[in-house]
């Protein structure tokens, strides 16, 4: 009960930042969008950012929406396929059907809490795989490495093709030196007391291997290590590396053809998509349910740096996540949780050893 408070508290504080930061990035919105419509002449009761946003949704293009959901399909069953290439050397291939589902449950699970989708795939795909939990783990930090150096790499890119445009739009609306400068402080007390912890757990490492947390966190760590050494035992490199470029090319193709579902983006270009995709990829790596917010916030940035107002902006970041979100995380999550107890209520895997052991006991039977 207590361990349920906790998290249900953790909810709602991951929650309560996204919903805020939503609402600032609305209300900010609001105001440019008030300031427009008294120039324009328009009478403030005709000019709500929400009623726009609402007729926005009304007049999307659905079949766009449509082929976004498939690239995203497309892009989450190359995924299960790469993480199935990693479990392959715990003991067995798991089924496509567990790896997919477990990672939609992942996306379902980080709308609540951000993060904790990792552990909660791990776990559920221990469940059905039988795999050590600890092991899962570590071949999730195998794709997850992979996936920084993904986004690192499309990063460059962007900036590489679009460098002017980027650079002038943060020189006249972004004042470095004042965002900046208390990083460097704040980096050296983070060293400072990480160097401190280090230096306890040096000083007492004898008492600590006595004690039965550090004998655990051995155990866990040894797993862990052994699921990150699985990236040594691929079969087909090759074949880990096509998937990993699509799934982020598949990413990126989800906001190219959201332009298209939205009459004042529709026009834009593949660089354009590019732009919008790594700005709003990252608004999706900071921790708030499902980039709530900070998505939004990115995402809009991004499309006025190409002449796209804000109203329209926030209406089209909001097009995009919500489609996803409602379309795919949600719907398919909860097809998931419902299908996976039935879909593997029969199945019993089996590692490489027990296969050994069961191909020896029939040829023993047939030689007698």
């Amino acid at each position: 009960m207590k361990n349920k408070i906790i998290n249900f508290l953790k909810f709602l504080v991951f929650l309560s930042i996204g919903l805020t930061i939503l609402y600032l990035v609305y209300r900010n919105q609001n105001i440019a969008y008030q300031e427009e419509c008294l120039l324009r002449g328009i009478p403030e009761a005709d000019c709500s950012l929400l009623k726009k946003v609402i007729n926005d949704f009304k007049g999307v293009n659905y079949w766009w929406i449509l082929t976004v959901l498939i690239a995203f399909t497309i892009s989450n069953i190359s995924r299960a396929v790469r993480w199935g290439m990693l479990l392959k050397p715990l003991g067995h291939p798991p089924r496509l059907v567990n790896t997919f589902f477990t990672t939609i449950i992942m996306y379902f699970a980080n709308l609540g809490l951000p993060r904790v989708g990792e552990v909660v795939r791990a776990g559920a795909l221990s469940r059905y795989e039988r795999y050590a939990v600890e092991k899962v783990m570590g071949t999730i930090v195998v794709e997850r490495i992979f996936d920084v150096i993904s986004i690192l790499i499309v990063s460059a890119l962007a900036i590489l093709l679009e460098y002017e445009t980027i650079w002038s739009f943060f020189n006249e609306n972004v004042n470095v030196e004042e965002r900046t400068g208390g990083l460097g402080n704040l980096l050296l007390i983070a060293g400072g007391a990480g160097m401190g912890v280090l230096g306890l757990a040096y000083i007492f490492r004898k008492q600590l291997k006595k004690t039965k947390f550090f004998k655990k966190v051995i155990t866990i760590a040894r797993g862990f290590w052994e699921g990150l050494l699985t990236i040594r035992k691929l079969d087909q490199p090759w074949w880990f590396l096509f998937h990993s470029v699509n799934i982020w090319f598949m990413y990126f193709v989800m906001t190219y053809l959201c332009f298209f579902a939205f009459e004042p983006t529709a026009h834009l270009g593949p660089i354009v998509g590019l732009i919008v995709f790594v700005f709003g990829g990252w608004g999706v790596v900071i921790p708030s349910p499902g980039g709530m917010g900070t998505y939004h916030f990115l995402a809009q940035t991004a499309l006025s740096m190409y002449g796209i107002s804000g109203e329209d902006g926030f209406s089209w970041a909001n097009i995009s996540f919500f489609s996803i979100q409602l379309g795919c995380n949600i719907s398919i999550g909860i097809l998931a949780l419902l299908l996976l107890p039935w879909l593997n209520k029969d199945y019993k895997p089996v590692s490489k050893g027990k296969v050994q052991e069961t191909e020896d006991e029939l040829q023993i039977a047939k030689s007698k």
